[in-house]
């Protein structure tokens, strides 16, 4: 349920990014920070139980971010 989610907020801030470049940047800071939450509270649980619970959240922050970047990245691409 957590990648199907992820999916969805990179596909919508892909978009968004190509679209609006300057605008992207806050719904992308809201959902970075709203995943470093639960990787943070996830990252609680003891030894190595906390690591591999809190890789999603790590994982789904770095692809937010890779995707609002690459829509802005696209857009100064395009000639017009």
């Amino acid at each position: 349920m957590l990648a199907v989610g992820i999916v969805a907020v990179c596909a919508v801030l892909l978009v968004l990014a190509f679209l609006v470049p300057r605008l992207s940047r806050h719904p992308e800071r809201g959902a970075q920070r709203s995943l470093g939450a639960g990787s943070r509270a996830a990252g609680k649980a003891p030894g190595p139980l906390g690591r591999w619970l809190a890789k999603p959240f790590h994982s789904g922050s770095r692809a937010v971010g890779r995707s609002g970047s690459a829509g802005r990245r696209a857009r100064g691409r395009m000639p017009f």
